[in-house]
C-alpha cells in the first residue's frame, strides 16, 4: 500500500522506543516534590502549552499547505515534534495532578533525615558523600540529588546525625554513618530556585 494512503500516527501514542521510561512511583506512595521542583515542572508545562506547541502547530499548518506531505520534511518533522510535545504535556499534567508538595524548610534545624534533607554520610570504606533527597521528577544525580525512593535515600530516611544505617547493595551489606543533616532555607524572591507559580 502506498504511504500516501496511510496515517502517519497509526502507532500508539506512547510508543516511542527512544523515550526514556518515566520513573515509577511505588504503589501506594505519593509523588512527593519540593515547592521549587513543582514550580519548575509547572513552568515547563506552561512553556510547552503557551509557546512551543503553538509555534510547532503553525509550522505544521504552513508545511501542510505546501502540498505533498509524504516528502515534506518540515511537515514530517513538525508532526513528530508535535507528538513529542503532546506526550510531555500529558506526562507533566499527570505528574502535577498527583504531586504532593512538601516544603523541606519546615525541618530547618533538625538533625533527622526527612524529604528535602541534604545529608553528608560516610560509608564503611571511609568515603564521604553529600546528597540531597528530592522527588522522583526533580532529582538530578549530576547535582548530587537523589530520589527519595533510591536505596540510599530509603536507608537514610528518619536517621539522625551520628546514626549508622544498613544499605543492602548487590555487593553485600554496607554501613553508612550519618555525619551531617541540613535543610535549605526557602529561597527568597529573586534567588535561584525560587519561582512563583
Amino acid at each position: 500500500m502506498s504511504k500516501a494512503f496511510t496515517r502517519e500516527d497509526d502507532a500508539p501514542e506512547d510508543d516511542d522506543p527512544g523515550a526514556a521510561p518515566a520513573p515509577a512511583i511505588p504503589a501506594g506512595s505519593k509523588n512527593y516534590i519540593s515547592p521549587q521542583g513543582y514550580a519548575r515542572l509547572r513552568g515547563e508545562l506552561m512553556q510547552l502549552i503557551d509557546e512551543e506547541r503553538p509555534k510547532v502547530v503553525d509550522i505544521v499548518h504552513w508545511a501542510a499547505s505546501n502540498g505533498d506531505r509524504s516528502e515534506n520534511g518540515d511537515y514530517l518533522y513538525g508532526k513528530k515534534r508535535l507528538r513529542e510535545i503532546d506526550r510531555r504535556i500529558r506526562f507533566l499534567t499527570k505528574r502535577l495532578e498527583i504531586a504532593e508538595v512538601v516544603d523541606p524548610s519546615v525541618h530547618q534545624g533538625s538533625d533527622q533525615v526527612f524529604f528535602g534533607a541534604t545529608v553528608t554520610y560516610a560509608d564503611d570504606l571511609g568515603e564521604e558523600r553529600t546528597v540531597t533527597i528530592l522527588g522522583i521528577d526533580e532529582a538530578d544525580n549530576a547535582r548530587q540529588q537523589i530520589s527519595w525512593i533510591a536505596p540510599v535515600a530509603r536507608a537514610l530516611l528518619k536517621a539522625r546525625e551520628g546514626d549508622e544505617v544498613a544499605l543492602q547493595t548487590p555487593a553485600g551489606l554496607r554501613r553508612l554513618e550519618v555525619l551531617q543533616v541540613s535543610y535549605r532555607s526557602p529561597a527568597q524572591p529573586g534567588e535561584p530556585g525560587n519561582q512563583s507559580t
